[in-house]
């Protein structure tokens, strides 16, 4: 017995974990990319820790992750050759709002995405977007707190 024809078989990723390219197309600085590798890392999560930018003593994954960004061609390539129908992914808040807060999205980052779609469809794949995925601005950290604040 084999899976059902409507069966969504796909994968999955979280911009923070896989875009890279913080500093690229008009993108903003995002919570989740000042989120370090170590000892330092779950405090900073927690809030017990503040980070509000990059230092020298720690290594930060988000900064360059697999840098899809630069190479989603073939990485939605390579989703094709697994036969995948669909790609659930998130975007990254700060890329389309680089402060989070504006009435105006960056056109750069709205032409990555739409690249990225684009490139799905050619292989048949149907992007699943997720609006969050724990990214926030650090604009609205600074300005709000993030989430903690009813404001935002």
């Amino acid at each position: 017995m084999g899976l059902r024809k409507d069966f969504l078989w796909g994968g999955a990723t979280a911009a923070n974990q896989c875009e890279g390219g913080y500093n690229k197309g008009g993108r903003g600085l995002a919570n989740v990319d000042v989120v370090p590798i170590g000892e330092d890392r779950f405090p900073i999560i927690a809030g017990k820790q503040k980070m509000f930018d990059f230092d020298d003593e720690h290594f930060y994954p988000a900064k360059e992750a697999i840098d899809m960004y630069d190479h989603y061609k073939e990485d939605i390539a390579l989703f094709g050759e697994m036969g995948f129908k669909t790609y659930r992914l998130s975007i990254a808040w700060s890329r389309i709002f680089p402060m989070g807060d504006k009435a105006e999205p960056n056109e750069e980052g709205l032409q990555f995405y739409e690249d990225l779609f684009k490139e799905c469809h050619k292989y048949g794949i149907e992007p699943l977007v997720t609006i969050t995925h724990f990214d926030c601005p650090m604009h609205l950290v600074e300005k709000y707190g993030a989430w903690r604040s009813r404001e935002m």
